[in-house]
């Protein structure tokens, strides 16, 4: 036992230090799970996703003032940032302006070809 050597004051102590130490790690665990949990809301806000009531419950339990860290805040908000640009009217456009014609109608008239040539093998009719 690890208070063998002590007195019984600094047994008692040691215990009551240990189990405030205890308190406070199992405290700030569940800040830790609460804003996992919050960052799990937001994105399934964001990717209209359907809620966990497991989320939600966790949350409650921390208090409703638990923060999600900055960094991910951050890293969801440039995903969000790239995605809007990504799905813009603009940004489509320039990629039809990109993109090679000639290349498209080479690769769909081959893929056509090779379907028609799989079809005749396997059906006697064609």
């Amino acid at each position: 036992m690890a208070t063998a050597g002590m007195s019984r004051e600094e047994a008692e102590e040691y215990q009551r230090q240990l189990v405030e130490e205890k308190i406070e790690r199992d405290a700030e665990f569940l800040v830790k799970k609460a804003e996992r949990a919050t960052l799990r809301t937001c994105l399934r806000d964001k990717y209209r996703l359907p809620k966990s009531e497991q989320d939600a419950n966790m949350i409650q339990t921390a208090g409703d003032d638990v923060d999600v860290p900055e960094e991910l805040l951050k890293m969801v908000d440039e995903d969000t940032t790239e995605e809007e640009q990504k799905d813009s009217i603009l940004d489509q456009m320039q990629n039809l302006q990109n993109m090679d014609m000639d290349q498209i109608k080479e690769k769909a008239s081959a893929t056509m070809t090779e379907l028609r040539t799989k079809a005749e093998e396997k059906c006697c009719v064609m």
